[in-house]
């Protein structure tokens, strides 16, 4: 007879060694990873909404996959003859999201319909166009520059109406400012400047996941069916 108080549980193995993973990554590089912890599932139901909005076959991009926590939600949201492309550019991760991929049951005997990129996702050199692509990478840890040049390839590589949603942390700006040098206060300043920007134009919606480990305000941007006067909105000039 099996004894259920000691009978490992699969899930909760999976979460622990995703969470250590998670933390072994973040004392590597905190800047790159950008969390001591997974996405929680709300958090992740959020930033996939835009995919229960719709039984249609989409071309779907997500990016700064981490361990698979979003990768899970997404996959059994795929409707038939949907692609899912997972751009991650850490190589322990890459490699976990390849198993998982591999491994998946709704991808099963469907060759083809995801894939994982080791690379970053401003070099993807795919020319694909994409209807949902769901970003869990820490915008607020990098560059200005770089910020509006992933922003720019994001509105790039979505189709006319289609969508961006994303994620970030609260309280980050008051915790910087109380523990932040001058120079790395000023780098977020102009980090939420690029992103305030895009959002003041794009922007259809901003939800707060209060239960996520930190709670996070998620965003969803639309790409435009027609840009103003038959021309491309000029992006954003990003700071020093």
């Amino acid at each position: 007879m099996n004894d259920w108080t000691t009978s490992p549980d699969p899930v909760l193995a999976r979460r622990r060694t995703e969470g250590w993973m998670f933390l072994t990554e973040a004392a590597r590089d905190l800047r790159t990873t950008g969390a001591i912890a997974p996405s929680g599932k709300a958090l992740a139901r959020a930033l996939t909404d835009p995919l229960r909005a719709t039984a249609r076959p989409s071309a779907v991009l997500e990016a700064g996959a981490g361990t698979g926590a979003v990768t899970r939600v997404l996959i059994p949201q795929l409707s038939r003859g949907s692609r899912l492309d997972v751009v991650e550019a850490n190589p322990r991760f890459a490699g976990r999201l390849r198993h998982l991929v591999a491994t998946h049951p709704h991808l099963e005997g469907l060759p083809g319909r995801a894939a994982v990129h080791q690379t970053y996702v401003e070099h993807l050199s795919s020319e694909q166009r994409y209807d949902v692509i769901v970003s869990g990478l820490p915008l607020t840890n990098f560059t200005p520059v770089r910020v509006e040049r992933i922003m720019a390839r994001y509105m790039e590589m979505l189709h006319p109406g289609g969508t961006l949603t994303y994620f970030a942390y609260l309280g980050t700006r008051a915790a910087r400012a109380l523990t932040a040098s001058r120079a790395e206060a000023r780098r977020h300043a102009e980090v939420n400047e690029v992103m305030a920007a895009y959002q003041r134009r794009y922007a259809t919606g901003r939800w707060t996941v209060w239960t996520n480990l930190p709670p996070a305000h998620v965003w969803h941007l639309r790409r435009p069916l027609a840009p103003p006067h038959g021309r491309e909105s000029p992006r954003v000039v990003a700071g020093r």
